[in-house]
């Protein structure tokens, strides 16, 4: 992981495009502002860093003429007349965001930046009485495949000595502007800042390796019972017996839940089916039923009804008949 990126931007600039090509590959550029962030793939640019130990780090450092002092001004402005050298380590175990934003803020502190990362060893770590998750081979592959990294440097010391700095041909020391506890801050920086090769970096808030161990040990036996379920044993977690029996108790109770709640989701989902159809069904029931047995009845009732009041409403007598009546009624009084 070199810094090929400047050397493909400096071949690109010097190319130069037939006359056919150039309004056709400027459109595209212009079409597609959003890939402008993108690498060139390189067998190169894909590889993992290599080790300082190694011939190419070895020949970049032989090459590099540390006799010609860099100050912090002079590498913001890009006016330096050679690529600036900056180191920064740490034990890097569990690598997370945290690891990887503290390495990007190191590589863009200047615009040339060869970055140099050293990476503790499990000796130097326990001389400190802490332990780590990963073992030093595992922080070490770990750190390679981070892609702002240039070299690693293994075994990385406590104590930045002129001898270190000068073999390394270091030009700026990157560090967390809030240090770990157990550092010494005024005996190993004290010295750097005051020839001004510290540059400071930012620390990412709520995240670190003890964090994520606190997490790991604050549900504990959840991510127990996750590895029980993928298999493994319980001499490789180190639970008793009993407890292995537990949490395996424990997962079966939540596949039965999950199955049930599927089950219940598979019913409620056929459910709903029948409900939509029965009401498809039911409204065509319930209009044929107020067809034949109110809407018809109905419109008899409404065509029937003179003939209904006429044969229970006597017909009206006209004024004779009235008058023949009266005359026939008072006869028969005489």
């Amino acid at each position: 992981m070199l810094d090929l990126k400047s050397n493909s931007t400096d071949s690109s600039i010097n190319h130069t495009m037939p006359r056919k090509r150039a309004r056709s590959h400027s459109i595209e550029v212009t079409s597609l502002p959003i890939l402008q962030h993108i690498e060139p793939i390189t067998s190169g640019y894909c590889m993992a860093a290599p080790f300082s130990e190694d011939p190419v780090p070895c020949r970049i450092r032989a090459e590099c003429d540390y006799s010609i002092k860099i100050d912090v001004e002079t590498a913001k402005r890009g006016a330096a007349p050679r690529t600036v050298r900056v180191y920064a380590d740490g034990a890097f175990d569990l690598f997370h965001q945290g690891h990887a934003r503290l390495l990007q803020q190191a590589k863009s502190l200047f615009p040339r930046v060869y970055l140099i990362v050293g990476v503790s060893s499990d000796e130097n770590i326990h001389s400190y009485k802490a332990n780590m998750v990963l073992n030093e081979a595992e922080r070490y592959d770990a750190v390679r495949h981070c892609r702002y990294v240039d070299e690693v440097l293994r075994n990385a010391p406590s104590v930045y000595t002129d001898e270190f700095l000068e073999k390394n041909k270091i030009d700026f020391v990157a560090r967390d502007d809030i240090p770990h506890d157990f550092e010494d801050v005024e005996g190993t920086y004290a010295e750097l800042k005051r020839r001004g090769m510290l540059v400071a970096t930012e620390k990412t808030n709520m995240v670190s390796t003890s964090n994520i161990v606190a997490r790991i040990v604050k549900n504990y036996d959840i991510y127990v019972r996750r590895n029980l379920a993928r298999g493994y044993s319980a001499k490789e977690l180190n639970v008793s017996f009993l407890k292995e029996k537990k949490l395996k108790f424990q997962n079966k109770m939540d596949e039965l839940k999950d199955k049930g709640k599927e089950l219940i989701d598979t019913l409620g989902e056929r459910t709903d089916d029948m409900i939509s159809k029965w009401e498809d069904v039911s409204r065509e029931v319930v209009e044929n039923f107020l067809l034949y047995f109110f809407r018809k009845p109905l419109k008899i009732l409404h065509n029937s009804k003179k003939k209904i009041l006429r044969a229970i409403t006597p017909p009206e007598s006209t004024d004779e008949e009235n008058c023949d009546i009266y005359l026939t009624k008072r006869r028969k009084m005489l």
